[in-house]
Order: structure tokens, then sequence, then C-alpha cells
């Protein structure tokens, strides 16, 4: 398992970021090769990735979600295993550090290589740069889920 972790400050009020980050929908619009999200349940999304020319596909469940404090999750099904967490840390009225720290199984030798030439962490520091950019450049979520699992 590779243990990533990754931060990063977004000047947005903590509500909007954690609001943002429940629009699991959206994720394709700053996540780089996330395709599509579909939100089968409350807590089940369905995701489909292509990087490299390698098509994947895989269930997700939220298995905590505090509101403006934390989502976790863990992949169930399809063939990407992964276990995570995104924290939402407030820093003052405009400003939030999101923290992201998930571990990683690589699935094969091409995964596995990627993964020790720094491939996956340097996806998730981008994914979370364009987060940084595509909510300040908003400057408010596209919507909104506010439960608590």
């Amino acid at each position: 398992m590779a243990k990533i972790e990754e931060s990063i400050e977004v000047a947005v009020p903590v509500t909007t970021a954690y609001n943002q980050w429940t629009q699991f929908e959206e994720f394709p619009r700053f996540m780089e090769g996330v395709e599509r999200v579909e939100q089968r349940t409350p807590t089940l999304t369905h995701w489909v990735t292509k990087t490299d020319g390698v098509r994947r596909e895989f269930d997700a469940v939220i298995t905590e979600q505090i509101p403006d404090e934390r989502v976790a999750w863990t992949t169930v099904a399809g063939e990407v295993r992964q276990a995570g967490v995104v924290t939402f840390h407030y820093l003052d009225v405009g400003r939030t550090k999101v923290m992201l720290q998930f571990d990683h199984d690589p699935d094969g030798f091409v995964d596995t290589l990627g993964d020790k030439l720094g491939f996956v962490r340097r996806q998730a520091k981008g994914d979370l740069e364009r987060f940084k950019t595509f909510i300040e450049s908003r400057g408010i979520e596209t919507g909104e889920w506010r439960g608590a699992v």
C-alpha cells in the first residue's frame, strides 16, 4: 500500500470548501483522469477513470462524513483499491487548509512503477491545485450536502 498525503490552502471559507468537496459528480472538473462520478446513494459513488489510456471503474462508499470537517471513503468494488480521508481546517474567515490522505494499492507492474516514480503523489497534488483554482475562481460552491455519515 502506498500512503499519500498532500494539502493545500484555499482562499474560501471552510464551509465553501467542504460543500464543494461533497459534490462528487463535479470531480471531473478538477481531478485529472476522472471521466465520470455517479452519486448512486448518499454514501455510494461509482467512478470511471482513464489514465495513460487505461480505463478503470470502481465503487467507493463514504464511511464517515462530518460537515465542515471530513469526508472518508473506501473502495468496495472494481479495479481500484484505496481508502482515505479529506479534512478541512479553518485558518481564518476566508481561508481553509484542505488535507488529503489516502492509501492506494497499485495494481500490477505499471501501477507499481508509476507509484514508485511518484506519479500518484503528483496527481494528488495537481488535483488539489486544480481544486483550489476551481473553487477560488467561482468563490461559491456548485452545491452542498450537509448530511452526516
